[in-house]
């Protein structure tokens, strides 16, 4: 349990003779964390929405039993559960719009999704989120009726965002966390886009967006049997990126570092700290080749988000009628999850999402300066108040441009302003993050619009 002493912070901790004395490498807390995670549990959550027969976005919604409606109430229901047993610290609702007039949404359906926030202790809009998606699809994308289990696809995400409600309600957090069941991915990522603009309309301030879909598959159509990687898909540039900045960008730099990137780039170290036998395969893409998953819609609402997924599909397992042919077993079923693999990639969820939750206000108005200098020099605002009370400083970070991971970095204080003597701007690039005194940190925030996070 986290216990925000906000004496220390002003001036960053020192040592009895006066130095400056560098918060811890890791948070001790998330080791625990990784280890609450349970397999069975998400097995038992898998299995109950498999029960529902078919979680169609056009599919029934008065029954108990079958159907969208019904698993939409279970996992309604299943977290206030969750917030009884933490003494109501989760605001679970509803959030939905009524579609209609699209291709695969002709008449009108109402698009309900369900999220659960646990609101942070000193930074309440601050959030970060953990979705998965409650619909599911046969071959046929329209059909509504046909058994579509969606065991991978994807009740293996909805299982994984109740199961880190679960572990990480029993904490609390500087900033807030939303675990979020989205509706209407299969139908056009309606739930995405209606959630993000619901958020904006609250005033939230939403730094990170974690999809999780399908996470539960480790034997892929291509022969390969693989429970020790993950896929995590970010954009490059930003969404959002108007002509002027973009004409920034061509100068400075910034293609590979956009605020998406460099959450991208806090998972994969956080799998290589926290989480056992698991390495990231940071993929310099959006999403799978040509497509787009439930991030997209925050990422065009100028919101960071990647999706994190098995690296290794079974094509046969995914929007597929269930039947058998030429030996061939066809169908998103039950029997072809992993198990132990999705709570794997939930426990990096749970690692991550306790880390960016317990860090200071990720920093603002990030700028740099060196040209044609021996040196270079990084600036910053700091944020004040309440929400600042748990920064104990910041930490500035760099790499070799063609570099795919931060390489170097140096704990520096409580400053707003950083020389790095003797390293060069041209040939290098740069960022900063802010550290609280158990460790928590904020992601690197690269300099100028390219990297911005937004601001406090």
């Amino acid at each position: 349990m986290r216990i925000f002493v906000s004496m220390v912070m002003a001036a960053g901790l020192t040592g009895a003779a006066g130095a400056q004395v560098a918060p811890p490498s890791e948070v001790l807390d998330v080791h625990d964390h990784v280890a609450a995670v349970s397999a069975d549990r998400i097995e038992a959550d898998i299995t109950t929405l498999v029960s529902f027969g078919t979680r169609h976005t056009a599919s029934e919604t008065e029954s108990e039993t079958h159907g969208i409606g019904a698993a939409r109430r279970w996992i309604h229901d299943e977290f206030e559960r969750i917030s009884a047993e933490c003494g109501g610290c989760l605001e679970v609702m509803y959030v939905s719009e009524t579609i209609s007039g699209e291709r695969r949404i002709p008449d009108p359906v109402d698009v309900v999704s369900v999220i659960a926030i646990q609101r942070g202790t000193t930074d309440p809009d601050r959030m970060v989120v953990m979705s998965g998606d409650i619909d599911s699809r046969a071959s046929d994308v329209m059909n509504a009726e046909i058994d579509a289990p969606g065991a991978n696809d994807n009740a293996s995400g909805v299982a994984g965002a109740l199961e880190a409600a679960r572990v990480l309600s029993q904490d609390r957090f500087a900033g807030s966390i939303m675990y979020a069941a989205l509706a209407g991915e299969e139908q056009g990522l309606f739930g995405g886009r209606i959630v993000a603009d619901y958020a904006l309309e609250q005033g939230w301030r939403i730094k990170a967006v974690i999809n999780n879909d399908m996470i539960g598959n480790s034997a892929g159509i291509d022969g390969v049997v693989d429970n020790a990687t993950a896929r995590v898909f970010s954009e490059g540039t930003r969404a959002t990126e108007t002509p002027e900045e973009a004409r920034i960008r061509r100068f400075t730099g910034g293609e590979v570092d956009s605020p998406s990137r460099n959450l991208a780039r806090f998972i994969d170290r956080t799998a290589d700290q926290y989480v056992p036998n698991l390495d990231v395969m940071m993929v310099y893409r959006l999403d799978r080749f040509g497509r787009g998953g439930h991030h997209r819609p925050f990422n065009e609402a100028g919101m960071p988000g990647v999706r994190i997924m098995e690296t290794h599909e079974d094509y046969n397992r995914q929007h597929q009628d269930i039947r058998v042919e030429d030996g061939i077993e066809y169908g998103d079923v039950l029997e072809a999850v992993d198990f132990d693999y999705a709570a794997k990639l939930t426990a990096l969820n749970i690692a991550t999402l306790a880390q960016l939750a317990g860090a200071p206000p990720f920093p603002a108005d990030v700028t740099i300066s060196g040209a044609v200098r021996p040196s270079t020099t990084l600036s910053w605002a700091r944020p004040e108040g309440e929400p600042a009370a748990n920064l104990m400083g910041y930490r500035v970070y760099w790499r070799l441009t063609d570099a795919p991971q931060w390489t170097h970095s140096r704990y520096v204080g409580d400053v707003t302003e950083f020389t790095l003597e003797n390293v060069v701007i041209d040939n290098y690039y740069f960022g900063v993050s802010s550290v609280a005194p158990d460790g928590s940190e904020s992601p690197v925030v690269f300099p100028g619009p390219a990297g911005s996070f937004g601001g406090y």
